[in-house]
């Protein structure tokens, strides 16, 4: 969400922060109905004057004795009753029309982002350990030690799992593994809702826009596509003091996504599914906090990496790949040596207030007056399925098997190797 005051002043400016992002002339339309809505308002207040000092003057003409005025000032009221009546419609449906154009507009890119239309544009910043090439890719891999994509696709179609044996417990060891380490990282381990009301995912951005991305229930409820909708919306309308900032918070949850606008792709094995695991990371700052909180973030995730030894290396995405919420992002790229490829493992996101202003989340500065909006920031620490795939295709020996990285091992009662099921 954008402040429209801001907007008003100087939608050059605005018209020119979009463009980097490939939207042209983005303001018009916001703009337009925003005069509709306040031209409606100026005359309903018009009216509304008019009414007042019309009831007024009737008990004056009584008072004098002149009926034919009372009369007269009557009849005037009535019809301004109506008038302000379809009025306060009109208005109702103008205000709809205003938010409806705005939270249809992405997030204004931060200055140091690369422009660019999509991600040939983005720039590589850091690279850690060395990416060989060999062996098999995660599918063949998989389907040695325990996953089942014919018993998925019977239960539930393309693009769910089924994992067995060492495998699954390899997938629970990671996602145990990345919580433990982020909650030692500083962030307060929650427990959060997997079903949300549509105003979450408003406040994050995931509504109105890409409904048809999401999942959702008869009731009116919708499943995460990621535990930052619950983990964010917890300070959803609510005015925070300057000294509780930053809070810091970490989830492990299942998410679900109906991936509606990636038909075709990484069709094949565990990279894209409709239900995965992921440690999510959530912080909530002042303005001056966030570019600091933002560094620390991407360097929780990547610290999940390093501790296991996976080769990655760090995107700074331009302004025509991020996300719609987003003012800057870092993606974190493991390297599958399988495959021969980088994939993303991790995007890591400042919103800046363009969440906040759609939640209504402030923070009340020390010693100063009135309220400031909070900057929300979020990332995954790690996504759990694909980090799977990466230990997989990492850590394979000719014979299928798979070594374990030690800091798994506690979590696998001390087991060292996946062997292909017999």
């Amino acid at each position: 969400m954008h402040d429209l005051k801001a907007l008003r002043a100087d939608p050059e400016g605005f018209d020119r922060a979009l463009l980097r992002r490939g939207m042209a002339c983005a303001s018009a339309a916001v703009l337009t109905a925003d005069a509709r809505l306040r031209a409606i308002q100026t005359a309903l207040q018009a009216d509304l004057a008019r009414r007042n000092d019309a009831s007024k003057a009737i008990g004056e003409a009584l008072a004098r004795g002149d009926t034919a005025e009372a009369e007269r000032l009557k009849a005037e009221v009535a019809a301004l009753k109506v008038r302000i009546a379809e009025a306060e419609a009109a208005a109702a449906e103008a205000t709809a029309a205003v938010e409806r154009e705005a939270l249809a507009l992405p997030n204004l890119p931060a200055a140091d982002v690369p422009d660019g239309a999509d991600e040939s544009a983005n720039l590589e910043v850091k690279r850690w350990g060395a990416a060989r090439r060999f062996g098999l890719e995660h599918d063949a891999l998989a389907e040695r030690l325990g996953w089942d994509p014919a018993a998925a696709a019977r239960i539930a179609g393309a693009r769910f799992a089924v994992l067995g044996g060492g495998l699954a417990r390899l997938h629970r060891a990671l996602g145990q593994f990345m919580l433990d380490a982020q909650v030692a990282a500083g962030y307060r381990e929650m427990w959060v809702p997997l079903l949300v009301r549509a105003p979450a995912l408003v406040g994050t951005g995931q509504l109105p826009k890409f409904g048809d991305d999401q999942f959702r229930t008869t009731d009116d409820r919708w499943l995460i596509p990621t535990a930052e909708v619950s983990l964010t919306n917890l300070v959803r309308e609510q005015i925070l003091e300057e000294a509780q900032l930053p809070l810091r918070w970490t989830a492990l949850t299942p998410c679900f996504r109906a991936e509606a606008g990636a038909a075709g792709r990484d069709t094949r094995g565990l990279i894209r599914q409709h239900q995965f695991e992921k440690v999510e990371l959530v912080a909530i700052t002042t303005p001056e906090q966030a570019e600091a909180e933002h560094q620390r973030m991407v360097a929780a995730a990547e610290a999940v990496l390093e501790a296991l030894g996976l080769p990655y290396r760090r995107m700074l995405l331009s302004t025509g790949d991020m996300g719609f919420a987003a003012r800057k992002t870092f993606d974190l790229e493991v390297w599958l040596p399988g495959a021969g490829v980088f994939r993303e493992i991790s995007s890591i996101s400042d919103c800046g207030e363009f969440q906040a202003r759609r939640m209504q989340a402030r923070f009340r500065p020390a010693g100063g007056k009135g309220t400031r909006f909070v900057h929300t920031l979020n990332g995954s620490g790690l996504a759990v399925g694909r980090t799977l795939v990466a230990v997989l295709e990492n850590f394979q020996a000719p014979d299928g098997s798979v070594t374990i990285p030690p800091p798994l091992r506690p979590y696998m009662g001390g087991l060292e190797t996946l062997v292909p099921e017999a």
